[in-house]
């Protein structure tokens, strides 16, 4: 697909969201429709992202590693929208992360010219489309995770098979017990690193890792945790250069999800007998949230003593389709629209039918479960004068975008009184 494509793709009826009876029309068309959301221009539930919190969050998380000295690789898994991946590269990031080789095609189809794949890479399909797409884009950098001898030595047995092609760059990845992938010891690690730079089917060029898993939101026990992690990253990344193992002039480095970005960003340029360029890999910042991320962020923002941090930028709306009992409404949004995996739904904003004011919800609203496409909004027994009615519309924040992006083809972006000003496409 030509890029011009990916970045300016054709929105029709058929996609979930997107007015019925409306012609088919480019994403560089959609400011010119005159569409508001709370004015009913596009049929419910939508998925939409706001536009201010949108640009804050890329130009906070990009003066973030500025002041670190590091660089934003952020995770294109989150969104998989090229347009998105554009804004991002536009604000100063180095390249873009992507979890497969599926993914990664995409992102170059889009333009993307240095990635990432935070992800061990070994099938004989996705080495071939690994040196087709190299073979094919000048300039392109592919870069992928290793964490084993076994692995290694599927790349190599394929490797062999197919003459001609380049090695593959290959950071070394370091995981921890009980976690996902990654070298388990020391010793292990220092291991692979000597096979990798004795192979002639990859090049090792960095060494990687990922500390998410091992977030709580103490402070204390993350620092903690975070910093064992990045002692183990340090203290092999010094004796691979030591042994002289690394087979390129600038060393690579890496790690930093969503959660505890900000314990490992300081981390990543460890001082070695080369260059080295920390790369950041946090995604869902794009968006942010207003559940699990943002409670996180919360304890971050502390220790960088920012003021003014991420800012949620994706919400859900949705109708108020029954109000079968005193108590509960039923609103027409469920799994297959709205993320849920680390929290339900929050009611964030209300407007009644024909307004074209969203307003705050009372306290107390929550969502109490989904079906596939209902939604269970609550709200306390005694509190009847503040119940939405039938018809009208419900605002929700999410947790983890990576689930709510994946449940949509595309999104309007708008301003903060819902009119559409952009949209963005899903490639999942």
């Amino acid at each position: 697909m030509a890029t011009e494509t990916m970045l300016d793709p054709l929105l029709h009826s058929g996609l979930k969201g997107f007015p019925s009876g409306q012609p088919p029309m480019h994403t560089s068309a959609v400011a010119q429709a005159g569409w508001n959301v709370l004015a009913g221009d596009l049929p419910l539930p939508v998925a939409l992202i706001k536009r201010e919190a949108l640009e804050h969050n890329l130009a906070w998380m990009q003066g973030r590693v500025r002041d670190w000295g590091i660089e934003l690789a952020p995770h294109g898994k989150t969104t998989m929208a090229p347009r998105l991946f554009r804004r991002q590269l536009d604000a100063g990031a180095w390249g873009i992360t992507f979890a497969t080789v599926t993914q990664l095609a995409v992102g170059v189809a889009a333009g993307v010219r240095r990635c990432l794949v935070a992800n061990q890479v070994l099938g004989d399909a996705d080495l071939a489309t690994l040196q087709r797409m190299l073979a094919a884009h000048v300039g392109l950098r592919v870069v992928f995770l290793v964490d084993s001898l076994a692995q290694l030595a599927l790349i190599e047995a394929w490797f062999a098979r197919h003459s001609g092609g380049v090695p593959f760059e290959v950071m070394l990845e370091i995981g921890v017990l009980g976690g996902r992938t990654g070298c388990r010891t020391h010793d292990q690690a220092l291991q692979l690193a000597r096979a990798l730079h004795a192979s002639l089917a990859v090049r090792l060029v960095g060494i990687e890792c990922y500390e998410g898993l091992g977030a709580t939101g103490e402070s204390d026990a993350d620092a903690a945790y975070a910093g064992a992690l990045m002692d183990r990253v340090e203290a092999i990344a010094r004796a691979a250069d030591e042994q002289q193992l690394f087979d390129a002039d600038e060393v690579l480095v890496s790690a930093g999800g969503s959660a505890i970005f900000d314990l490992v960003a300081g981390r990543l340029k460890p001082g070695l007998g080369r260059p080295v360029r920390g790369l950041l890999r946090s995604g869902c910042y794009v968006t942010h949230d207003h559940g699990f991320y943002q409670r996180l962020a919360g304890v971050a923002n502390q220790r960088c003593a920012c003021s003014d941090g991420l800012r949620a930028a994706m919400e859900v709306w949705a109708t108020v389709q029954s109000r079968p009992e005193p108590g509960l409404a039923i609103l027409a949004v469920g799994r297959r629209d709205i993320s849920h995996d680390m929290g339900l739904p929050l009611p964030i904003a209300q407007a009644a039918r024909g307004e074209l004011a969203a307003r705050a919800v009372p306290p107390g609203w929550h969502v109490t479960g989904l079906n596939d496409q209902h939604a269970y909004l609550r709200w306390p027994a005694d509190d009847e004068a503040t119940a939405p009615a039938v018809g009208d519309r419900i605002g929700l924040g999410i947790s983890h975008p990576c689930t709510t992006f994946d449940k949509w083809h595309w999104m309007p972006i708008v301003e903060n009184d819902y009119r559409v000003c952009d949209a963005v496409t899903m490639h999942f």
